[in-house]
């Protein structure tokens, strides 16, 4: 009862962090990766272990894509996913809202030579011609996989039935998708505390997070049916995972939130 009452007593701050963060989305995001200094396992992007570890427990998934076909990377931030993913596949293309994340993203990924960034809004009418379009100017036609990790959650019902209807001309009959996803039971005090937020201290990448981006929901199966109609989607395998975050509570290791996977390839009528 009385750690009950301590978490909730997190509230009010939570309520003013979240206040200052941009009500436009693309705003949010492009200041948020703006305000970044670092990155990695002591850096300031909650998302960011600096490790392989969590990308090496999907490979046995991964493993079911198309190997000689490149693999696009929706929501890439500072593209250290698109980066891993280089090393499984032909070519690793990194897509994010922000241009001050593609930007930071390239800087990162500077010399290697089977990755490639660009600026791409998923949702929006035209992102499966931008995505053909840079995969083009990559060196690449035809058919591709997609990597999604932790997009989805942050966005809407209707973005995510369109994201995820923009994904079907990528994919085509040889692509498939693979997506994790916060799936976190809790309510969002919950989840800030899971993280070691408690009324005198916040982590600073859970502040940053708090103070400048919307709030995430969750994305399991019963969102998944929903974005990825059958119609449309055959859902290969799916099942829990675990999300890595940078260090928070053991300098040493990251912390972890529960998730979502599902590998989909898009129905052939």
């Amino acid at each position: 009862m009385i750690s009950a009452l301590r978490k909730y007593l997190l509230i009010p701050r939570l309520i003013r962090l979240s206040s200052a963060a941009p009500k436009d989305p693309l705003t949010a995001w492009d200041q948020y990766w703006g305000r970044i200094r670092s990155t990695g396992a002591a850096g300031d992007v909650l998302w960011d272990s600096g490790s392989a570890h969590e990308l090496n427990s999907y490979l046995p998934h991964l493993q079911l894509l198309d190997p000689t076909i490149p693999i696009v990377d929706v929501g890439c931030g500072n593209g250290s996913f698109t980066r891993l993913l280089a090393q499984h596949f032909p070519h690793a293309l990194g897509l994010d809202y922000s241009a001050n994340a593609v930007d930071r993203a390239r800087q990162e990924a500077a010399g290697i030579t089977t990755a490639s960034f660009a600026v791409c809004d998923m949702t929006a009418p035209d992102a499966a011609q931008t995505v053909g379009k840079a995969l083009e100017a990559a060196g690449w036609t035809g058919n591709a996989n997609v990597f999604i990790r932790g997009v989805l959650h942050v966005l809407d019902r209707n973005g995510q039935a369109a994201l995820a209807a923009n994904l079907l001309p990528v994919v085509g009959a040889r692509g498939g998708v693979f997506l994790v996803e916060t799936n976190f039971p809790g309510t969002p005090v919950d989840y800030v505390s899971h993280l070691g937020a408690t009324r005198k201290f916040i982590p600073a990448p859970l502040e940053g997070a708090i103070r400048g981006l919307p709030m995430p929901g969750r994305f399991g199966a019963t969102q998944r049916a929903k974005a990825f109609p059958t119609a449309d989607w055959n859902l290969v395998r799916d099942g829990s995972a675990s999300i890595e975050t940078r260090p928070l509570s053991n300098p040493t290791s990251p912390d972890l939130i529960p998730g979502y996977y599902a590998l989909l390839r898009a129905h052939q009528s």
